[in-house]
């Protein structure tokens, strides 16, 4: 059982507990920061590992830490940094998923004699009756559903995926954990990136192995507007901290890399409806063949998705398009996309989040 110390995984391991199943409890030491500093809405505080502890032991099972801060370090935070520089805008919840919360804490659960390995997610993974295929789908919770940053799972890791909290409500989940008298009972979620402190460009400032150069502001006809201070610190859809005006807001709408230029535009500029996929990863079904696949396509994880037809290309690559036009998508970010309740897969959003082009 993965034990981040949340009132999730506190439940889901006293569940199993309930179960009958001999459980082990397992908490990633990711990242403490230069200070060791308690964040209390952080999966990587030093007060999240205590109480696991607790709860471990509160719950008779064997409790272990696992230093995997190096493996966090290259596969979360050097990511992190690299998407920045290059003008796209990460999601380092995806990638933690994918690369140490399932492929990592899998390889642990073996050399532990583990069949199973469970995490606090609200999501289900569920085998069918008839073709003995698994799925990973939506959780009884759909408020809480985190499913969108499970489309890089591995396929061949559903069978041995576990999610207690499949069939549960966070109401529900806050009750057990007070009848139980956990700590976590009342913890707020975690509502941030866990390794970064403040605000995304302070900690970018200081990891950045060179201060990015600043450059120019130009609107969609070519015409430059003013200065800005460095790629890394715009994203898609930024409206705030452009220092400019006009009689109606301006906009990111593009990062050019290749010209050290932010795009600016105006609010219908955002507006996209033709997005490439890159890195594909099909977690519930068959890799996809060249026959085009209706979806439901969420774009961000607050999105709330929307109808479009999925065109599968060469090497992991895809192109998707949407029904209607979606706000501010994100060269970056994650697409996941849904048949019903059950996440077919996903990718990472390569396209620009408009058409046009400047002179």
């Amino acid at each position: 059982m993965a034990m981040s110390g949340g009132v999730d995984s506190s439940v889901a391991a006293a569940l199993l507990k309930q179960q009958g199943h001999e459980v082990i409890g397992l908490h990633l030491k990711l990242y403490h920061g230069t200070g060791q500093d308690s964040r209390p809405k952080s999966c990587c505080s030093l007060d999240e590992a205590m109480d696991a502890r607790a709860v471990c032991h509160r719950l008779e099972i064997p409790f272990y830490v696992l230093n995997v801060q190096e493996e966090f370090r290259s596969e979360v935070i050097d990511y992190f940094i690299r998407e920045y520089q290059d003008g796209r805008t990460p999601n380092p919840c995806v990638m933690c998923n994918r690369t140490i919360k399932s492929r990592y804490l899998l390889e642990k659960a073996d050399e532990l004699d583990c069949e199973l390995l469970a995490t606090g997610h609200y999501a289900r993974s569920r085998q069918d009756a008839g073709s003995g295929g698994w799925a990973l789908a939506r959780p009884a919770d759909l408020r809480k559903d985190q499913t969108y940053f499970l489309w890089g799972v591995e396929r061949k890791s559903l069978p041995r995926l576990c999610f207690p909290l499949a069939e549960h409500v966070k109401s529900q989940v806050r009750r057990i954990a007070s009848e139980l008298d956990f700590a976590a009972a009342d913890k707020p979620d975690s509502q941030e990136v866990c390794f970064v402190p403040r605000d995304y460009r302070q900690f970018l400032a200081a990891e950045l192995p060179e201060t990015p150069e600043p450059g120019e502001f130009v609107d969609t006809e070519g015409k430059v507007l003013g200065t800005h201070q460095g790629l890394p610190y715009y994203t898609v859809g930024q409206r705030r901290g452009l220092g400019l005006s006009d009689a109606t807001p301006y906009y990111v709408v593009r990062l050019d890399r290749e010209r050290n230029q932010v795009l600016l535009g105006k609010e219908a500029d955002l507006a996209s409806q033709t997005v490439r996929i890159s890195g594909v990863n099909w977690v519930s079904v068959e890799p996809a063949s060249e026959e085009p696949l209706r979806v439901t396509a969420k774009l961000r994880y607050s999105h709330s998705g929307t109808p479009a037809t999925v065109h599968p290309g060469p090497d992991g690559t895809a192109t998707v398009m949407l029904d209607e036009p979606v706000r501010a998508v994100t060269p970056g970010q994650a697409a996941a996309f849904y048949d019903r309740d059950v996440l077919l897969g996903g990718g990472w959003i390569e396209d620009l989040p408009s058409d046009f082009q400047t002179n």
